[in-house]
């Protein structure tokens, strides 16, 4: 075995079928799996993010999920100090790292040579404040003057990202852009990409939605509540908790709550799919390929390959 475990990356949009690839993976390879869902990282935020119960693990240790209570913020400075270890502690192990998960800056903070630039809660908030008072669109057109190539990238309706590209350009006087170089990666890696064709992922994002609903959605957000989840900056605004917590109100009936995320969702998934697309290092799966695993598999067997890589086989 070489000095240098490689890294196998399962990424895409949500509903592709990354959790069940990557224990396929991890079985064969002697893998470990790190999270790299932001939603994930919290704590009782099991049903609405798909998060696989421990019994459904195979037995594969699971790294970066339930890290986070609900009133603390997801950051991905945090999340890249803490994936990077966790990731290092496997390869020291002698287990093959598996990063897993949809959320597209995450999977970069863990994989790539990216230095995360700085936050100040004080500008944050006060940007937010202004997105309130004079609404998103007037944030995004003030970040489309001091940084167009953000602009372009960032959905005029996420305030959030809006607010971090302003923070950035605030803190650092580069723009946010800026903050993105060259993809290279900081140990050898292998990326695999799932992909469904949009009418199938559509309908199996309107699936999830309604499983979410019948598994329990509800009382997991009333637990959340209680728990202070309309306090926190990241959980609360969660794609189908937020439409629960509307539906627990009175805002919202069922079927609407359920339609809102569905299509909230399936907005999101062109947004991965998009980021993602963006990325030339990927190897493209089809999700729907009865021989995904074994195709999977022989990919990340040809990189290691090519990288001169540790690719042990477990049966």
């Amino acid at each position: 075995m070489t000095d240098v475990v490689p890294v196998v990356a399962v990424v895409g949009a949500t509903a592709t079928g990354k959790s069940g690839l990557a224990l396929d993976l991890a079985e064969r390879l002697g893998g470990e799996v790190v999270n790299a869902d932001a939603m994930q990282l919290y704590r009782g935020m099991d049903v609405g993010t798909a998060k696989l119960p421990p019994d459904q693990r195979r037995g594969i240790p699971h790294h970066q999920l339930d890290v986070l209570d609900v009133v603390q913020e997801a950051t991905v400075a945090a999340y890249q100090v803490a994936a990077r270890a966790d990731l290092d502690a496997v390869a020291a192990r002698g287990h093959m790292p598996l990063l897993v998960g949809g959320s597209g800056l995450y999977v970069r903070a863990a994989l790539d040579r990216l230095d995360i630039p700085p936050t100040d809660p004080a500008v944050r908030a006060r940007l937010e404040l202004e997105a309130q008072e004079h609404g998103p669109a007037a944030l995004h057109r003030r970040l489309g003057a001091g940084d167009p190539a953000s602009a372009a990238r960032i959905d005029p309706a996420n305030v959030r990202r809006v607010v971090r590209a302003l923070e950035v350009i605030e803190l650092t006087g580069r723009p946010f852009s800026a903050a993105m170089p060259d993809r290279e990666v900081r140990r050898p890696s292998v990326i695999l990409g799932l992909r469904v064709d949009r009418p199938t992922l559509d309908e199996r994002i309107g699936r999830r939605v309604g499983e979410m609903w019948r598994g329990g959605l509800l009382e997991e957000v009333e637990r959340l509540l209680a728990a202070g989840l309309e306090r926190g900056v990241t959980a609360s605004r969660a794609i189908g908790y937020r439409q629960a917590v509307d539906q627990l109100a009175g805002r919202l009936d069922e079927a609407q709550a359920q339609a809102e995320t569905a299509q909230a969702t399936r907005r999101y998934a062109r947004r991965q799919e998009s980021w993602f697309r963006a990325d030339p290092r990927i190897v493209w799966l089809d999700a729907l390929d009865p021989g995904l695993s074994e195709r999977a598999l022989a990919a990340v067997r040809e990189a290691g390959a090519r990288a001169d890589g540790a690719v042990p086989e477990n049966g």
